[in-house]
């Protein structure tokens, strides 16, 4: 059996395909989530109960904000790794309710931060987002870009996440590891992205909206690649580069960002295009203008996580729709 791993956000999309791999690998998986509101809560308490089938699975609710409540979780054992994915998603509603970003984005954080560096956490993973990049049209996005323009206050929040984990690395010694996701999707996915909105249109029979008149390309990212790669990444953490005279940068504390995305962008029409042929259904079409918070492209040179892991996203994007719409199949005729 291998040590305890406190995983956050683990009733969330990314953090239940985490926990779940991390059990199957004989991990112990301490999960904690605030079960919030944001989308129906039932899928949260469903995802939990596949949790919850291994003896090796220990869940707590807690608020992350709640310093207390998170220095006492810290207190209970010690976590040699945090796979840390808890979060308030979303980029639009990041414009309707910012206090709730900046408890859980950013307060949250610090506490998580806080309890690694007291527990003496050999290896601090934590979710960062393609939503840093902003305003940036450089295509394909790479870690040593710009990412000082962001264009909502959710892709704020995940820079600051990045600057506060270089900190802590540098002050203390955490080793740290960001991971720039891109548009994850795949089943158990999240009811507020556009995959799940588009397919729930759809068998609905209910107008699917489409920005920009669906003239944006994304780099949709299927849930296992995801996975894999953090999974690779967990017993791997950063070390600090030395000063020495020969080196060609200066020295940098154990702290290391990666993009992770397929680096395939797909046009949101094309997208729809293909759910429609594997429902075997049209589409109604809403077209919408461009919103601020929007960008045109997402597309990540994951070259670097290749390097580092020796894994690279695969799934094609037909792949991980028929997979998404089977598993929406089997859970829309249980709810």
């Amino acid at each position: 059996m291998r040590e305890p791993i406190l995983v956050t956000g683990a009733a969330g999309f990314i953090g239940f395909h985490l926990a779940r791999r991390l059990l199957a690998d004989g991990w112990t998986v301490h999960g904690v989530d605030n079960l919030n509101g944001y989308y129906d809560p039932r899928l949260k308490e469903t995802r939990l109960g596949e949790l919850r089938a291994s003896a090796n699975f220990h869940f707590e609710k807690c608020d992350l904000a709640d310093r207390s409540a998170v220095a006492a979780v810290f207190a209970k054992r010690r976590f040699s790794y945090v796979a840390h994915l808890a979060a308030q998603a979303g980029v639009a509603h990041s414009a309707v309710d910012p206090a709730a970003y900046v408890d859980a984005n950013l307060v949250g954080f610090a506490n998580i931060l806080e309890g690694c560096r007291h527990g003496e956490c050999r290896h601090l993973l934590y979710a960062s987002s393609s939503s840093v990049y902003g305003a940036n049209q450089r295509m394909p996005l790479r870690v040593s870009d710009r990412v000082d323009e962001p264009l909502s206050l959710y892709g704020a929040t995940k820079r600051a996440n990045e600057l506060m984990a270089y900190s802590y690395a540098h002050l203390f010694g955490l080793p740290a590891t960001g991971l720039r996701f891109f548009t994850v999707y795949g089943p158990w996915g999240r009811p507020d992205m556009a995959v799940w909105l588009f397919t729930q249109a759809i068998f609905e029979d209910r107008p699917v909206r489409l920005y920009n008149h669906g003239h944006m390309r994304r780099d949709f990212t299927y849930v296992d690649d995801v996975i894999e790669a953090v999974a690779r990444l967990i017993e791997a953490p950063p070390a600090a580069t030395a000063d020495t005279a020969a080196a060609p940068t200066p020295p940098q504390p154990p702290h290391r960002l990666y993009n992770v995305g397929n680096a395939q962008p797909v046009e949101v029409t094309a997208l729809l295009d293909s759910l429609e042929k594997i429902i075997g259904k049209p589409a109604r079409r809403e077209l919408l203008p461009m919103r601020p918070i929007d960008v045109l492209e997402t597309f990540a040179d994951s070259s670097e996580l290749q390097r580092a892991t020796g894994f690279a996203p695969r799934t094609s994007i037909d792949d991980g729709l028929r997979a998404f719409v089977a598993w929406y199949r089997g859970y829309r005729g249980n709810v």
